[in-house]
């Protein structure tokens, strides 16, 4: 049954929330000629992501290092989720401003709804507590918006507030936050994504979220769960 509700909630969450690069010198332009999967530009230089040197991971004890490879896999499990729920977001609002009749709208939500039903159902079904609680703070990350309020703005504030209301039976909230900068578990999600995207586990999609790693390392380093 706590199953069940958890995919109920996260299903309604994630609704709403819809090459090669090679550098050619040209002889009679001093700036370099860029080729990208087919589509030539003049550019001086291209955007890279910031680079950071990770250090080795060192804990208190065994029971620290457990609970953050308990929590990484837990991370890394849901954070594609995270990302999808952000690309639909994007996707839906952009076909929706395009849809100018309100039933019509209300059509196409409930068509990309069951949409993603068909496709992740039995995925979201099988998550536990903790990993439907990542989910919903990695949903802040990618969106810049709490579920509650991501629920609220697709149903109603009075479904929102019982999705909360219930999903508290479970210590689930989804109104919870993402915030890496006063949250240690929070940093450590964020950590573990860092780690994940520099070693090509998982696909980096940027928080919309105002924070930077490099200065959260400095400010939760020597902590109790890593030193």
């Amino acid at each position: 049954m706590k199953k069940i509700f958890l995919f109920f909630i996260i299903v309604n969450i994630t609704v709403v929330v819809y090459g090669q690069v090679q550098e050619q010198q040209n002889d009679s332009i001093s700036e370099k000629f860029i080729k990208i999967e087919g589509d030539s530009v003049f550019q001086s230089s291209i955007p890279l992501h910031e680079a950071y040197v990770f250090g080795k991971l060192k804990f208190s004890n065994y029971d620290a290092k457990l609970k953050y490879y308990i929590l990484r896999r837990k991370t890394i499990k849901v954070y594609p989720y995270a990302k999808l729920a952000a690309e639909r977001l994007v996707e839906l609002n952009d076909t929706l401003l395009l849809i100018k009749r309100k039933g019509k709208r209300k059509k196409y939500t409930k068509e990309v709804q069951k949409s993603i039903e068909d496709e992740f159902s039995e995925k979201l079904k099988k998550l536990t507590r903790t990993e439907g609680q990542i989910l919903v703070k990695l949903v802040h990350r990618q969106t810049g918006n709490t579920s509650f309020d991501l629920v609220k703005d697709l149903r109603s504030g009075w479904r929102a507030f019982w999705y909360n209301t219930t999903a508290g039976f479970f210590n689930i909230t989804i109104k919870a936050e993402y915030d890496p900068v006063n949250v240690h578990e929070d940093y450590l999600i964020e950590d573990i994504l860092q780690r994940a995207f520099a070693a090509g586990k998982l696909e980096r999609q940027e928080s919309v979220l105002d924070y930077e790693y490099g200065s959260l390392i400095n400010k939760w380093k020597g902590t109790a769960t890593k030193k």
